[in-house]
């Protein structure tokens, strides 16, 4: 099954979220659930970091929240906000150059 995860950070976050950057990665290539795309939350200048997105594989939620109470943004407080929902991947079946 897939599986959303949306984590919005704290404000003032971003010298900690720097600094802990590679603790989260390490902790990431790790982990046994499978991330099929993942990477920072952007402002809307596209300059600072303000959270995370992922969209993992799993078979339950409660492991999906085990993956994100693992990781070490969680556990240093960066993430205000953690929302995790199930996914229904879907196949855009409309046809090519058909209107929108």
């Amino acid at each position: 099954m897939h599986w959303i995860l949306y984590a919005v950070d704290k404000p003032g976050m971003l010298a900690k979220r720097t600094e802990n950057v590679d603790k989260h990665r390490q902790y990431l290539s790790t982990h046994p659930i499978r991330t099929l795309v993942s990477g920072p939350l952007m402002d809307d200048a596209g300059v600072d970091m303000i959270g995370s997105f992922f969209l993992v594989e799993a078979d339950t939620r409660a492991e999906v929240e085990a993956f994100n109470r693992n990781d070490p943004f969680w556990a240093l407080g960066i993430w205000e906000t953690v929302r995790i929902h199930a996914f229904y991947k879907r196949v855009d079946d409309r046809a090519a150059g058909a209107a929108q």
